[in-house]
């Protein structure tokens, strides 16, 4: 157990309660460093619900999204896996520093489509189950985000455009493609990139339609450069220990209302792109078609980030993206 756990015990201790097994109601608290409005916030705030249903209320989840425990994305795997906190929505690009595989999402231009993306985390579920397993901790379920764009003060069109540019990555795969292409790339987390914006930090986000229209980016942006980058996801991820402690009954809610949500997250990122675009409309950002000649330059930027990738994690990487 590191130092920041050990703190964190100390500070947050109160917060985190789990009555014994058998008792009439067990209570946990569920953290995600993104906003309540957010696609992904409300994909927990589902699962939230639906397992009060399943359970009879005998399972109340309290949700604290915002980062509102002072946690960022990165802190959620230890935290997680020491019992800190029973339960958490993470962005999967923050554990690539704890194993390789959770960059699979990343990969640039290899599921940038809804269909693939699903198809990709359905391969990939049985590693993400042990990794999580060999730490203390059970995969509840995978929340996806709307796909990758570029949100910039113009129309870019051409690695000429990117030369430079200051652009906020999220992780290191998109943060080795954009120093490739010659922009001058910081990867950060999500709760730094607004107070970025707002100092001229950066110039540009790459994230999802999705995240900008949340954090209401045509306060600082103008444009919404689509690309069939990625989808990026949270994965949902609770601790072991906790989830051995109920009943049986109680794990059965906690598994049918994980899977239900599975099912139904994967209908809501299609809806969601549609709605997005109603709402960037609204408040006048243009919305720049992929533009050929940056998708191909990206493309070629990219292609020693999965075979990096491919090295990194071996047979098990190979007989993913072969699958």
């Amino acid at each position: 157990m590191n130092t920041r756990t050990i703190a964190a015990i100390g500070l947050t201790c109160t917060l985190f309660a789990g009555l014994p097994a058998g008792a009439d109601e067990v209570r946990f608290d569920l953290a995600n460093e993104y906003s309540p409005t957010s696609l992904v916030a409300s994909m927990d705030q589902d699962f939230i619900d639906t397992v009060a249903e399943k359970s009879a209320g005998s399972i109340v989840i309290t949700p604290h999204f915002g980062g509102s425990l002072g946690f960022k994305s990165k802190d959620h795997f230890d935290l997680v896996g020491d019992g800190v906190i029973p339960i958490a929505g993470t962005y999967t690009g923050a554990f690539v520093g704890i194993d390789r595989m959770f960059a699979l999402s990343s990969m640039p231009f290899l599921a940038p489509d809804v269909d693939g993306a699903k198809r990709l985390y359905e391969i990939a579920k049985p590693y993400y189950e042990e990794i999580f397993a060999q730490n203390g901790q059970k995969l509840l379920y995978a929340s996806p985000y709307t796909p990758v764009g570029i949100w910039a003060g113009k129309a870019l069109s051409s690695k000429e455009d990117l030369k430079d540019l200051k652009i906020r990555t999220y992780d290191a795969a998109s943060n080795e493609v954009f120093q490739v292409i010659g922009a001058a790339p910081i990867q950060t987390s999500w709760s730094d990139v607004v107070p970025l914006l707002g100092t001229g930090g950066i110039d540009a986000v790459l994230t999802s339609d999705e995240s900008g229209v949340t954090s209401n980016f045509w306060d600082y942006l103008s444009h919404f450069n689509a690309l069939p980058y990625s989808i990026a996801i949270n994965m949902t991820h609770m601790n072991a220990d906790s989830f051995d402690a109920l009943s049986p009954e109680q794990q059965a809610a906690i598994e049918k209302a994980a899977a239900l949500v599975q099912e139904r997250n994967w209908k809501r990122v299609e809806e969601r792109v549609a709605r997005n675009l109603d709402i960037m409309a609204e408040h006048g950002i243009a919305v720049v078609a992929p533009d050929p000649e940056l998708v191909k330059d990206l493309s070629v930027a990219s292609e020693t980030v999965l075979t990096n990738w491919l090295a990194d994690t071996g047979e098990d990487g190979k007989a993913i993206v072969s699958a």
